[in-house]
């Protein structure tokens, strides 16, 4: 590396040497994060939170996106942004410096695009987290991944920003808000139909009407008539609109069966809720059991059942007779 290189970096200010292995750093905390919560989506498993929050919040619509985990896009815009910050500086020698200040001039453009529309998206979620949990919820609507996450594209942004001397601003001004409207755009579009009733579906909904969930699957006449059967004995499932196992579990038996479906809802602001009797049914299960109570749980013959059920195991309990051939499952 030549004397005058050297030179120029070593009276350059601190911030500019380092943010690219800082931006790096970031992002890589940022993939680690999401990385968990992709894997923890895509396996079904329950997510470490010291509230509920992060559970209620990852499992309702807002946290998928074309039917996969929104998460696995925040890790793969992640592992781009460490790349665009880190590939320049594995171009090391003098020959290679005219390539290298290249890579740099393009990366610092794709990184303030990518750190401007992470900002926007991320500051779009944290609304959404806010006016749509928080509020309802208080601290059991807090989804500390999802901060975590909002405060790694902040300072994504604030480094690509600080990062360098850039020599157009007002070139970077126009391209920083032609990316903040395509995003807010985008955003706005893939995030519009949630929440709202959809026509001929079965829609579970907060007391106050707020959709959180939307079963389409129709029923089998084996699923209507089990749901038939399983209110003539005086079944229960105990759940909560919220809830994303109980999403689930209502989702295998079918827009059809749902109408007779003996569910009994416990969210003190869910539509129609008797939470003084699940107050008293969850002491009675957590005792037989000696597990902690949670959603759903099924009361069948007096016997209770935690977590989600096959359609064939609850038939099998309530002693079902009519026909099996169910055609939704997990």
């Amino acid at each position: 590396m030549s004397k005058g290189l050297v030179s120029r970096r070593r009276n350059a200010p601190w911030l500019h040497r380092w943010s690219r292995p800082l931006i790096g750093a970031i992002a890589i905390l940022g993939a680690l994060n999401t990385a968990y919560l992709t894997i923890t989506k895509l396996t079904s498993s329950a997510t470490a939170c010291p509230t509920g929050g992060c559970e209620q919040v990852l499992s309702s619509a807002y946290a998928t996106v074309f039917g996969l985990p929104l998460a696995l896009f925040g890790l793969l815009a992640y592992i781009s942004m460490a790349i665009f910050a880190l590939a320049p500086l594995a171009i090391q020698g003098d020959q290679q410096k005219q390539l290298r200040d290249s890579l740099e001039n393009w990366t610092w453009l794709l990184l303030f695009a990518g750190a401007t529309a992470m900002l926007i998206f991320s500051g779009y979620l944290m609304n959404i987290m806010v006016s749509k949990f928080v509020i309802p919820f208080g601290i059991n609507g807090v989804c500390y991944y999802c901060i975590a996450s909002a405060l790694f594209a902040l300072s994504l942004f604030v480094l690509t920003l600080l990062g360098r001397s850039w020599d157009d601003i007002g070139q970077l001004f126009f391209t920083g808000v032609i990316v903040a409207v395509v995003t807010l755009v985008g955003t706005l579009a893939i995030y519009a139909p949630i929440g709202k009733t959809v026509a001929g579906a079965y829609n579970i909904a907060s007391g106050s009407g707020q959709v959180f969930f939307t079963v389409k699957d129709t029923s089998g006449e084996a699923e209507i008539q089990l749901a038939q059967h399983l209110k003539q004995v005086g079944a229960k499932m105990y759940g909560a609109y919220w809830c994303p196992h109980c999403f689930e579990q209502k989702k295998i038996f079918g827009i059809e069966a749902l109408k007779e479906l003996p569910y009994v809802e416990c969210a003190p602001d869910g539509k129609d809720a008797q939470t003084a009797v699940c107050q008293d049914i969850a002491a009675k299960a957590e005792k037989e059991s000696g597990r902690p109570f949670g959603f759903p749980t099924w009361e069948i013959n007096g016997k209770f059942y935690s977590g989600q059920q096959p359609l064939q195991d609850l038939a099998n309990a309530s002693g079902y007779q009519g026909p099996r051939n169910f055609k939704n499952s997990f």
